[in-house]
C-alpha cells in the first residue's frame, strides 16, 4: 500500500517532510509568505485585509520586549518565530485543536525543533520564556479581539484575561497587504538574527 505524501513542497524550493522535518529544509523566505497569507480568526476579522499570523507575530514580539525587555535578543527572535509551523500547518483555531487531538501537538513540536535550530536557538525554550511569549501572546489576542475581532472588553476579558494597559500603549492592531507584512516580517527576521551575532 502506497504511504500517503507527507511533505510540502516551498515556494524557495526546499521540499519540507511533515513527519521528520528537518533544519536545512526550513527557509524564512517560506515561513514569511506563508504567515502573510494566513488568516487569524479564520479572516473573521473588520478590515479590508486579513489579520495575518505574520502582522499577529510582529505584534507578539514587540509585547514581548515589553514584558521582558532585559531578555537576551534570541528570545525576541524565539518570540517572533512562535506560530512559525503555521506557515504550513495553518492557524487552527482551539477547537479546532481540541478536536485534532495530541497529533496536532506532535506535529507542532517537531516543526518547532527544526525552525529553531535552523535559526540557532534551542529546539526547546527554557519554561520562564515560554511563559513570557505565551503572555505575549494573550495579549496580543485579547487586543485583536477587541480591536477586529468583534469581542466587547468584557468578553475578550474572560477568554484571554485583562492585559496591562501599559503593556499594550501606544500599540494597535495593523492591516496590510500580504506582501508589505511579508516584508516586514523578513526584515525583523534579519534585524534579529544579525543582533544575535
Amino acid at each position: 500500500m502506497k504511504q500517503p505524501r507527507a511533505w510540502q513542497r516551498m515556494l524557495s524550493g526546499r521540499r519540507l517532510d511533515l513527519l521528520d522535518p528537518t533544519p536545512v529544509d526550513i527557509e524564512i523566505e517560506d515561513i514569511a509568505h506563508g504567515l502573510a497569507f494566513v488568516a487569524r480568526w479564520n479572516g473573521q476579522t473588520r478590515g479590508d485585509y486579513a489579520y495575518s499570523v505574520a502582522e499577529h507575530s510582529l505584534l507578539v514580539e514587540t509585547l514581548f520586549s515589553r514584558i521582558a525587555p532585559a531578555a537576551p535578543v534570541k528570545w525576541r527572535l524565539a518570540a517572533l518565530l512562535h506560530d512559525a509551523p503555521e506557515y504550513v500547518i495553518g492557524d487552527m483555531i482551539s477547537p479546532v485543536k481540541a478536536a485534532v487531538g495530541p497529533g496536532y501537538g506532535e506535529l507542532d513540536t517537531r516543526l518547532v525543533a527544526a525552525i529553531h535550530i535552523r535559526f540557532g536557538l534551542p529546539a526547546t525554550l527554557p519554561v520562564k520564556v515560554k511563559q513570557q511569549i505565551k503572555k505575549a501572546d494573550r495579549i496580543s489576542a485579547w487586543m485583536e479581539a477587541t480591536q477586529i475581532a468583534g469581542f466587547s472588553d468584557s468578553e475578550a476579558n474572560k477568554f484571554f484575561g485583562r492585559p496591562d494597559l501599559a503593556l499594550t500603549e501606544g500599540l494597535d492592531i495593523r492591516l496590510r497587504p500580504p506582501k508589505e507584512v511579508r516584508a516586514a516580517y523578513t526584515a525583523r527576521h534579519e534585524t534579529l538574527l544579525n543582533a544575535m551575532g
